[in-house]
């Protein structure tokens, strides 16, 4: 079996489009998903599962949420490994250090442009930087995140829909998989 971490894109935001966690898990174990277990209430899941391609998977908890609860998240699917690269690949690392609540991941389905996140960042008025990997977006807010430009420009300058986690979910995930 293959570990596997999914996050569920803008769940239990301001009172809408609500899942329980409880909910969550019990969907996922009528999946015939193993071990799964959920951190916070924003839609972070780890579980085990025969191993498959990550959007294969997606597609399964996509259709199987829009049963379920009536709207259909989009899921955002990484293997142990994936997310184990996720944390050695941060371009941040001082930062992850000294401020990892300010330090953001966006998680995308698809690898990201190296040119239009070259855009992104020339957009960008404030001191917020962006460093891409892959299907992952870093970015560090210096000066806080609530009063931040850039969070709006991701979705429009990329083209794409991610879900972001700060460094603290991301490193607390990365333990969840190795217990």
């Amino acid at each position: 079996m293959t570990s596997y971490v999914a996050l569920l894109r803008g769940i239990n935001v301001g009172g809408n489009k609500m899942i329980a966690m409880a909910d969550l898990r019990a969907a996922l174990e009528a999946m015939g998903l193993a071990g799964v277990r959920t951190l916070l209430q924003s839609g972070n899941v780890v579980f085990r599962a025969a191993a498959q391609a990550p959007p294969k998977l997606e597609a399964r908890l996509e259709k199987e949420a829009g049963k379920r609860f009536g709207f259909t998240p989009d899921f955002h699917v990484r293997t142990a490994g994936e997310w184990r690269q996720v944390v050695e690949e941060n371009p941040f690392p001082a930062e992850a250090k000294a401020d990892p609540g300010h330090l953001l991941v966006t998680f995308f389905k698809a690898p990201l442009d190296t040119a239009r996140v070259e855009a992104l960042q020339a957009a960008i008025t404030g001191p917020e930087l962006v460093r891409c990997s892959g299907r992952h977006l870093y970015m560090t807010f210096p000066a806080g995140i609530g009063a931040s430009k850039a969070p709006i420009l991701v979705d429009r300058t990329l083209g794409a829909r991610g879900t972001a986690r700060n460094w603290n979910t991301v490193t607390k995930l990365a333990a969840l998989i190795d217990q």
